[in-house]
C-alpha cells in the first residue's frame, strides 16, 4: 500500500531519556561501538532518538537508519550528517528538529559542540532541562566522553548549537 502522506506526530521524550540513562555508561550490544574508530557520540544520540521516535528512514545516502555496523546511513553516526537530516526542509519519514535557543531545550533534544571552531564533532543528548537560562541548567548524557546528568557548562567548546526535536514524521496510508 503506498504512502498517501506524511504526518508530524509526537516524539516520546521520556523514552529517549530513559534509553539515554540506561546506556550512558554501557553499550547496547544491538549496535556497533564506534568508540575506537572516531567516536560513538552520534551513534548513541541516534539510538536515543530512535527510542523516542520508533522509526527509521531507509533512504540510501540521505536517510537515517542502522541495520548493522556496515549498513547505516551517514546521518546515524556523523555529527554534520545528523544535523542535515534532522533539519531537512523536505518532509520525509523520521525525527525532525529545528535549531533553537538554549531556553527551548527539553529532555530528549540534542546539543552539538565544536571544540575547534571549524566543525561540530560531538552530540550529547539532553536528559534534564527545566526552562534553562544558563548552560548549567542543561544536563546531558553522551558517549565518547561517557556522561550522564553532566552539566553542559562543564564542556570546553568554541561553538554550540541546540537541536529541538519538533516531532516525528510518520507515513499516513
Amino acid at each position: 500500500m503506498p504512502i498517501a502522506s506524511i504526518s508530524l506526530q509526537a516524539y516520546d521524550r521520556a523514552a529517549a531519556v530513559a534509553y539515554a540513562h540506561r546506556w550512558a555508561f554501557r553499550r547496547n550490544p544491538a549496535y556497533y561501538d564506534y568508540e575506537k574508530i572516531g567516536g560513538d557520540c552520534t551513534n548513541y544520540a541516534s539510538q536515543c532518538l530512535y527510542a523516542g521516535s520508533g522509526i527509521m528512514n531507509y533512504t540510501p545516502d540521505f536517510g537515517w537508519y542502522y541495520i548493522d555496523a556496515n549498513q547505516k546511513a551517514p546521518a546515524w553516526t556523523g555529527v554534520q550528517y545528523l544535523y542535515q537530516f534532522l533539519t531537512r526542509e523536505q518532509q520525509s519519514v523520521g525525527p525532525a528538529a529545528v535549531e533553537a535557543a538554549l531556553e527551548d531545550m527539553e529532555p530528549g533534544d540534542l546539543v552539538q559542540l565544536s571544540f575547534d571552531g571549524q566543525r561540530f564533532s560531538h552530540t550529547p543528548v539532553v536528559v534534564a532541562a527545566d526552562h534553562p537560562k544558563r548552560l548549567s541548567d542543561v544536563l546531558v548524557a553522551a558517549h565518547s566522553y561517557d556522561r550522564d546528568y553532566w552539566p553542559l557548562s562543564r564542556y570546553e567548546f568554541t561553538d554550540i548549537r541546540f537541536l529541538h526535536i519538533i516531532g516525528v514524521n510518520r507515513p499516513v496510508f
